[in-house]
């Protein structure tokens, strides 16, 4: 980005690009440094958004005296009270004494306990949905309480369709660094926001509702492509849902004997089959990297010595910094040496404590001094049970593609029906999957006649049945359910496996799959009934299957019925206001039948 810049008419860049400074925060490396971002937006009237950093106090007053071409500005937002955005207050109501300040109550109650002063003859106290009319440009205010202090608002101008977000989207580097937004992105996220990920859901959900073109935060680069890219990823991250499959080994060694381990583990998870092994040295790796890496996948090793009669120091000092951040839903595997009391893996344990979801594995390592027989037999079980999920998916030979234990995941649950018409893979939520005969096993399977995936099945004569787990997000239930295959690919964007019939399933959110062959066919009017021979089956986890009542109570949302009245969808919460629901009456959104509504009042 140039050092002045206009992101859109009237909307000009008159931030600064730290280079010098090799601590961010007194904590994170910034080896491409840091910038500072503030904005001019200039119409009838002129708003500055934020100031930067102490130390860049008259570049910045000199990018905005060019900016502003010689008007004076009319008022300065301050969405965020931390010191590197709002250290150039007083400057500029120094410089620009007729100028207004513009913030929240907290917003000056902080700037009283910055300067000593909160500008009382000229602050402008807006409220959450506020507007401030620029000319033809709208500023709108969107509170953002602990995104990640308690006085951030974000600002929507509605003209422009630009988002100001405050720290949020914001990424270690200069906003002209030429590195990727996701690494650094996500080791500033979970560095400085990852605590509050429930304040981000409900801040993401303020502005879901809103069409933005562009977001502009406090650092890093102008996001101005694939705005629906990032916000999925911000969504992912404050869900702490696993951004992708691997599995994250963090260590700490003293004589090199757990090191010795951590490689020999390392190389069965990867013969096993796991997509990504990342290994960090806790004693010499940059931290803030160990636990990015830690939130971004879905799996945790941790091998530690013990060290007065606990863990070594680095290792404490890791799984606190995930603790405090809000680290769950979680498998974790523990591998302790000791050489005469091993003690790590119960410290370890005793720090998860309080952090929910976490899944310790079955199998724990025990070394004595070093590895032996009976410690390297423990360690390959260890990587056999992290795997077991990859290696089920796997087209390898090593795969059991042939448990019928999978048959024992069916219950009146949730499911993901994927076939194929001949020019994409498609498919469908539905619950109704059943074993209906064990010499031969038979499947039912019946669809409602108006989903695009009956008229496939109906001709293909084949089909998957993915058995969603708990752990399956509503997004993917309003991606498979919410929409038709014939105008949509259900699959775009997810990563997908196929069976030997040809047919995909899913690789994320399952616990088990089964190809299926169509034998028979009952036609039961709305409905149509597909008894099927069951011609592969593979356990891909142990996680609990999803449930009907599970799938009410947990991940489907709580609709919207304030002040409304009619009918409300007891699947997916679409609200039908009538005063009658007809009989035959079908949900446009998940396409169940007048059975499955409720009267609302």
């Amino acid at each position: 980005m140039k050092k002045l810049e206009q992101l859109t008419e009237g909307i000009i860049y008159v931030g600064v690009h730290d280079r010098i400074t090799d601590l961010f925060e007194g904590q994170y490396k910034i080896p491409h440094g840091m910038s500072y971002n503030s904005y001019a937006i200039i119409d009838e009237k002129i708003a500055v958004m934020d100031t930067v950093d102490r130390n860049f106090t008259h570049e910045w007053l000199d990018n905005l005296a060019e900016a502003l071409g010689g008007r004076q500005p009319d008022y300065l937002v301050v969405q965020h009270m931390e010191p590197d955005h709002s250290a150039n207050i007083r400057s500029f109501a120094d410089t620009y004494k007729s100028a207004k300040i513009v913030g929240n109550a907290k917003t000056f109650a902080m700037i009283k306990q910055f300067f000593g002063d909160d500008f009382a003859d000229r602050r402008v106290v807006v409220s959450d949905g506020d507007r401030l009319e620029l000319g033809s440009r709208v500023l709108n205010f969107v509170f953002a309480p602990m995104v990640h202090w308690p006085e951030v608002m974000f600002s929507y101008e509605s003209t422009t369709k630009t988002l100001f977000s405050a720290d949020a989207f914001g990424r270690f580097g200069t906003a002209d660094a030429d590195i990727e937004w996701l690494g650094e992105a996500r080791r500033y996220y979970f560095g400085i926001v990852g605590k509050y990920g429930a304040q981000v859901q409900s801040v993401l959900k303020k502005a879901g509702g809103l069409d933005i073109a562009r977001i502009l935060p406090l650092h890093g680069p102008a996001l101005c492509e694939d705005i629906a890219k990032y916000v999925a990823i911000y969504d992912t991250w404050s869900s702490y849902a696993a951004e992708s499959d691997g599995i994250v080994i963090a260590y700490t060694s003293v004589y090199g004997n757990t090191a010795k381990a951590v490689e020999m583990i390392a190389e069965r998870l990867k013969k096993n089959g796991c997509p990504a092994v990342v290994i960090h040295d806790l004693a010499r790796c940059d931290m803030a990297q160990a636990v990015s890496d830690a939130f971004r996948y879905g799996k945790l090793v941790l091998a530690s010595t013990t060290y007065n009669a606990g863990v070594f120091p680095f290792m404490r000092e890791f799984v606190e910094h995930l603790t405090e951040r809000g680290f769950k839903n979680r498998t974790v595997g523990i591998i302790e040496n000791g050489s005469w009391a091993p003690m790590a893996a119960k410290t370890i344990k005793a720090l998860f404590e309080g952090a929910k979801g976490i899944e310790f594995c079955t199998n724990t390592v025990h070394i004595k001094s070093a590895l032996d027989e009976t410690s390297t037999a423990e360690l390959n079980a260890l990587a056999d049970e992290l795997c077991r999920d990859y290696s089920a998916m796997s087209e390898n030979s090593a795969a059991d593609k042939n448990d019928m234990s999978a048959l024992f995941r069916i219950g009146y649950g949730l499911y993901v029906v994927t076939c194929n018409d001949g020019k994409r893979d498609n498919g469908l939520i539905v619950n109704t999957v059943s074993q209906v005969a064990d010499q031969p096993k038979l499947i039912s399977v019946c669809i409602n006649k108006q989903n695009y995936s009956y008229h496939v099945i109906k001709n293909t004569g084949k089909m998957n049945v993915n058995c969603l787990s708990t752990e399956a997000p509503f997004t993917l239930f309003k991606r498979f359910g919410f929409q038709s295959g014939r105008g949509a690919d259900k699959f775009e964007g997810i990563e997908k496996a196929y069976t030997e019939n040809g047919l995909a399933f899913l690789t994320r959110y399952v616990n088990a799959v089964m190809s299926l062959e169509v034998k028979e066919y009952v036609d039961l009017g709305s409905h149509g009934m597909f008894i099927c021979t069951v011609t592969g089956a593979r356990v891909i986890s142990d996680r609990e299957t999803m449930t009907y009542n599970y799938y009410q109570a947990n991940v489907k949302p709580k609709p919207d019925t304030d002040r409304k009245k009619g009918w409300v969808c007891k699947i997916c919460g679409y609200v039908h206001e009538s005063e009658e629901l007809p009989e035959d009456f079908v949900c446009p959104l998940c396409k169940h039948g007048a059975a499955d509504f409720e009267k609302l009042g």
